[in-house]
């Protein structure tokens, strides 16, 4: 059969059918070992996805983990961002990805041609971008962050130094709150985390007294004003794993409950919803993209594959690179 790539790609390879008599799970396996292929999946995939993967985690953690193997192939199931991050620090390797449509709305609120502006505006500025952003940002970046280690890594620069915090401007929010900074921030958010229904979720909390309401710093302000816990996903899940309780209303995309139900099945999780919810959930529509059948259709026929521009790479290498030079000096 002769597949015209080139027109198939912006489609996410929708238009390949996949027969409905194999086993999608044997049959990925069997390409993944064939292709000496790795496949990363962010918490946020479906729980199918997050079981198939050979390594689950936040997207900057699997793309250091994907660099350290011998694969010729990472399959990325999660969004765009990811994969570029991953081919930025993998450039020998075949990065994938099985939407090309698995955008970010994160990314997408924070355009280059903006953004660069932005900084021009304001000289002598030190520019920290979150790891959610696109090559272009990066490359605009003097230091990349994950929600993880974004406080450390500010509270590590003199106090008088001039900031720049892109794009998130919860994240950057809640970072001048719990430091004392006033970084310059840009007005950038993630469409999930901004649209959680606070009313909602102090009626689950009232109904259900016993539970502790733990947020990814993304959300809004009155949301973080509520939670007992504050922190990046896997922040939030080794806490479940730790901390005494047995129920919690978890403010983040709801796909992190998998492995919340796998490392503490004994203990309850409550999604917390967002606004006009029909579901009772919160989940990122793009990372919902990532289905079995597009996985195997991906290994199979090795697109829609991602690239990274090499002077582009490069310089959005440097941003990630002095993260990694700062974090293990503070030891994180």
């Amino acid at each position: 059969m002769i597949i015209n790539f080139s027109d198939l790609e912006n489609f996410g390879f929708l238009k390949i059918p996949v027969s409905k008599d194999i086993d999608l799970v044997s049959e990925i396996d069997k390409l993944k070992k064939e292709k000496n292929a790795v496949i990363l999946g962010h918490f946020y995939i479906d729980g199918k996805l997050q079981d198939i993967s050979d390594y689950v985690g936040d997207s900057l953690q699997l793309s250091q983990q994907a660099a350290k193997t011998d694969a010729d192939i990472i399959v990325f199931l999660g969004v765009h961002f990811m994969a570029e991050t991953a081919k930025i620090l993998s450039p020998s390797k075949k990065v994938l990805i099985p939407d090309l449509k698995a955008g970010c709305s994160l990314a997408d609120s924070c355009p280059a041609t903006d953004f660069e502006k932005f900084v021009k505006e304001h000289p002598g500025y030190t520019v920290i971008s979150y790891v959610n952003t696109t090559a272009e940002i990066k490359a605009l970046t003097d230091i990349v962050v994950t929600s993880s280690n974004a406080k450390e890594i500010v509270e590590s620069l003199p106090e008088n130094e001039k900031i720049i915090f892109g794009p998130d401007r919860n994240l950057g929010n809640y970072i001048n709150s719990v430091t004392g900074r006033n970084m310059l921030l840009w007005d950038g958010a993630c469409h999930v985390h901004k649209q959680f229904d606070l009313e909602a979720i102090l009626k689950l909390k009232a109904e259900n007294p016993d539970a502790k309401i733990i947020a990814h710093p993304e959300c809004e302000k009155p949301v973080l004003i509520v939670s007992e816990h504050i922190g990046s996903t896997a922040s939030l899940l080794k806490f479940t794993q730790t901390d005494p309780s047995d129920k919690y209303i978890v403010a983040t995309e709801s796909g992190i409950l998998h492995q919340m139900k796998k490392a503490s099945p004994d203990k309850t999780f409550i999604p917390a919803p967002a606004l006009d919810s029909t579901c009772g959930c919160n989940d990122c529509n793009f990372m919902k993209l990532n289905t079995l059948e597009k996985l195997y259709n991906c290994l199979k026929y090795e697109q829609p594959e991602v690239f990274v521009d090499e002077n582009l790479r490069v310089k959005a290498e440097k941003s990630i690179l002095r993260m990694l030079e700062i974090s293990a000096k503070l030891g994180l």
